[in-house]
């Protein structure tokens, strides 16, 4: 049987890869990377195509696809969101995504994104925070304490110097298990029983919870001047985190309107509600944090063009490694106009 060519060999990177390579380059170090890599294509966010995810919505969770394209690449994530998955021991999230050549249309890149998600999620809040957070912010309370939460810390610390990180979850099970990751990391880990008590004395105040409900996990009267909160559990319609009355006195920061709007927590205000993209404080052309007292409030929902910068990350990384293997995905026959001649010298007899 003839055997594929090299350019119908797409580089695959699984879970185990995955792994293998986050620890290769060290868990603080990637994150930094990656946010590095985020910043570069929010320097030049107008190149991109965007749209909104595609998304297809049921009873039990949503299913997602997020395409962009700088021109030059194209990438894609496949995203889940079930929450009632951890009742059946699943994942809330699973993800993968793939990266191709705009000139040829060919793949370039296979990869998980289940761990990479989790990884550009952190690194995206940490460097919103870089630019939002008050100055020598150095204590987080991480209010819902599953799959992201240690992430979150870590790239909090990693990003901006976090030192002390305040838990809080309904479920006190994951809340033992999320100190229990981050024992050893070199943060200050306190448990609290309440999200009042997690959020006193913290400057950044990060909520990601999984239900799927307009929930409130933080009321407008628990929320004081000079913070910075990053909603990251609000991503999909019927889904909020936050009273109203806080985004009423935040200056709320979004990837992408369209989306945001659909899926964020300024879902729940009026069309017109005023928010400043990220991308005009990353390149200059808006203010960020404007004084000590201001709320400042990213509503992170996720956006394609944070995933085409981590798919970028991955294939400049995995080169000349052997973090991937080579998967026969492409139909590569000798005269591109003969596939099914192809088909036919491979029959067995």
């Amino acid at each position: 049987m003839t055997q594929p060519s090299d350019k119908a060999l797409v580089p695959f990177v699984s879970v185990d890869n995955m792994m293998r390579l986050i620890h290769h380059v060290g868990i603080d170090a990637m994150l930094r990377d990656l946010a590095s890599y985020i910043e570069a294509d929010f320097h030049r966010w107008e190149l991109f195509d965007k749209t909104p995810r595609v998304a297809s919505h049921s009873d039990v969770g949503v299913i997602e696809l997020m395409p962009t394209s700088d021109g030059e690449a194209y990438g894609f994530k496949y995203v889940n969101g079930h929450p009632k998955n951890t009742r059946e021991g699943l994942q809330t999230v699973t993800a993968f995504g793939l990266l191709a050549d705009v000139y040829t249309g060919y793949p370039v890149l296979l990869t998980e994104m289940t761990l990479l998600t989790a990884m550009r999620t952190a690194a995206t809040s940490a460097m919103a925070a870089k630019y939002l957070a008050p100055a020598g912010a150095d204590t987080m309370a991480m209010i819902g304490n599953g799959a992201q939460s240690e992430f979150q810390s870590l790239a909090m610390r990693a990003i901006c110097g976090v030192t002390t990180i305040r838990l809080y979850d309904t479920d006190p099970a994951a809340t033992a298990k999320c100190a229990a990751n981050l024992a050893g990391t070199g943060l200050r880990v306190i448990s609290c029983a309440s999200p009042e008590e997690a959020i006193e004395g913290a400057q950044i105040l990060t909520t990601c919870t999984a239900d799927k409900q307009n929930a409130k996990i933080l009321t407008d009267n628990m929320v004081g001047p000079g913070v910075h909160i990053n909603a990251i559990g609000g991503d999909c319609p019927g889904k909020t985190e936050l009273a109203a009355g806080i985004l009423n006195r935040s200056e709320v920061f979004v990837e992408y309107p369209p989306q945001t709007r659909i899926e964020g927590e300024i879902q729940q205000m009026a069309a017109d509600f005023p928010v400043t993209e990220l991308w005009q404080v990353i390149t200059g052309s808006a203010k960020g944090r404007r004084d000590a007292k201001q709320i400042t409030l990213f509503d992170s929902v996720g956006f394609a063009i944070e995933d085409f910068s981590a798919l970028r990350y991955i294939r400049d990384k995995v080169k000349n490694t052997d973090f991937f293997y080579e998967l026969d995905m492409l139909a590569d026959p000798d005269d591109p106009r003969d596939l099914f001649g192809m088909l036919q010298r491979a029959r067995t007899t």
